[in-house]
């Protein structure tokens, strides 16, 4: 047998951790491999934000063409929402902008030096890397740094009597997005980020759209007013909601279409619900791509559904390898996978450099979670929710100020006054202890307080503050006086 190969350090991986962390170290004077099983730039770029944040445009274009005479514009065939999809194009429009991006992962790496291996990598033990390539052969490769950033994937389906059903009728967040037909009916299998990005997305395209949801509110992390905001949002564009919702079996007697058996808590509809769809989305669940890894042979500790167990500065149980990003458990956010690269780069690559002394090591422990869920209006949120800081600080005085959407000037200018604003403070501090925006733009606006959090400025800061008017910033002149 060939004596392995060998590396200053190996990423198995490309997502938005092991890409960039793959030219810091090559760049660092590191001989540097990159494993990849299945396409450079991993899931965010290929089947994550990058597509579905272009076909959500497409969504906005088509709710906007409707709305044109709100506007007084007049779109022949939109005012009585009879526009045309071109499902070929809104899908091309993705496949054009994904391929753009994944080449340009491509190039970087291979620009930096990083050799790229395509396989799938195992651990033979704590250092050494079996990977079948995607030819067929086998290579074996050595180092004394790994990186494991090799994410997760959708949970496969389980419902009884999914077999009667048509394959191409039973759909995940990846393939729903390779659909070249707007489907009729479209039964949403959870009420989490991604199925609501999802549903919005679909009924705007002209699908109906029916969402299932076990809990009793959708997006169950957000405060409730904030959930029951989005629900009103959503049943406005249309979108049917069943809440406390639990699927029993499906049934098929036709290709193109099955009978959804639905039981249910909730006294809005009656304790069992048969739903009529021709597609279903599973958008309920998501797991690690661990399991091929061989992880035991490395020594390498997972948890309970099989995430990568790490400590503060991202390191495994054996000590020498890493994980990054979506592989060591949520919150599963690109960004986070970013900043994890981040944390590493320090810790690693900078500490090494000379005059570097001073550098704190880098640790997940203090950074703050800034994440946007991608309906129209946007949600952004910052922080801490409400209960999160009544538990996480039982003896400060917890205020709140809401706001809805349709008090700032800007959003009543442009005709989007859907939503509310959500400030979390600490009353004997001053200090914004969590924010969220279901709002226009809300992602930026959740930006601004994020800002201010970073800066540990207290709430006044930005009451008193001189924003640009009309601007959307210049709300958060006046929500802070609704604190109570």
């Amino acid at each position: 047998m060939a004596r392995p190969a060998t590396y200053d350090s190996i990423i198995v991986g490309s997502g938005q951790a092991g890409t960039p962390l793959a030219s810091a170290c090559a760049k660092a004077g590191r001989t540097v491999l990159l494993i990849e099983r299945t396409h450079i730039g991993g899931c965010c770029i290929n089947e994550g934000c990058t597509p579905t944040k272009t076909m959500v445009a497409s969504g906005r274009a088509a709710y906007l063409a409707r709305r044109g005479a709100d506007y007084g514009v007049h779109i022949p065939g939109g005012e009585d929402g009879q526009i045309r999809i071109d499902m070929l194009k809104v899908r091309s429009r993705k496949r054009e902008i994904v391929k753009s991006f994944g080449e340009g992962s491509e190039r970087r790496v291979k620009a930096a030096g990083v050799d790229v291996w395509m396989g799938e990598a195992a651990f033979v033990d704590g250092k050494t890397l079996r990977v079948r390539m995607h030819d067929g052969s086998e290579k074996t490769v050595t180092s004394e740094q790994i990186f494991l950033n090799v994410g997760e994937r959708p949970a496969p389906p389980l419902l009884e009597g999914l077999e009667e059903v048509a394959a191409d009728r039973i759909l995940d967040s990846t393939s729903i997005q390779e659909l070249d037909v707007v489907p009729a009916h479209l039964v949403v299998l959870g009420g989490g980020y991604v199925g609501v990005e999802f549903a919005q997305l679909f009924r705007r395209l002209g699908a109906e759209v029916t969402i299932v949801q076990r809990g009793k509110q959708l997006l169950p992390r957000e405060d409730q007013e904030i959930a029951d905001a989005l629900l009103e949002i959503l049943k406005e564009d249309g979108v049917s909601v069943i809440l406390e919702g639990t699927t029993t079996r499906v049934t098929s007697k036709s290709p193109d279409s099955f009978t959804l058996t639905v039981e249910n808590s909730n006294t809005e509809h009656s304790p069992e619900l048969e739903i009529e769809g021709s597609h279903m989305l599973f958008a309920a669940g998501r797991i690690p791509n661990t399991e091929s890894l061989n992880l035991s042979a490395a020594g390498i500790k997972t948890n309970a559904k099989g995430y990568i167990i790490t400590d503060e500065y991202l390191e495994t149980s054996n000590p020498g390898v890493w994980a990054l990003g979506d592989v060591k458990g949520p919150p599963a956010f690109t960004h986070i996978s970013y900043d994890d690269f981040r944390i590493v780069q320090r810790n690693l690559l900078e500490h090494k450099h000379p005059g570097s002394k001073s550098l704190k090591k880098a640790s997940i422990k203090t950074r703050q979670l800034p994440y946007v869920v991608y309906t129209d209006p946007q949600l952004g949120h910052i922080g801490l929710h409400e209960a999160e800081a009544r538990t996480a600080y039982p003896d400060a005085k917890i205020m709140t100020a809401t706001m809805p959407m349709s008090y700032v000037a800007r959003a009543l200018e442009t005709d989007e006054t859907r939503g509310m604003m959500k400030a979390v403070v600490d009353g004997d501090t001053g200090m914004i202890l969590g924010f969220t925006c279901l709002g226009i733009e809300g992602g930026e606006v959740m930006a601004v307080v994020q800002t201010a959090m970073l800066g540990n400025l207290r709430f006044e800061v930005l009451q008193e503050a001189i924003w640009a008017h009309p601007s959307l910033a210049e709300s958060l002149n006046n929500l802070w006086g609704f604190l109570e």
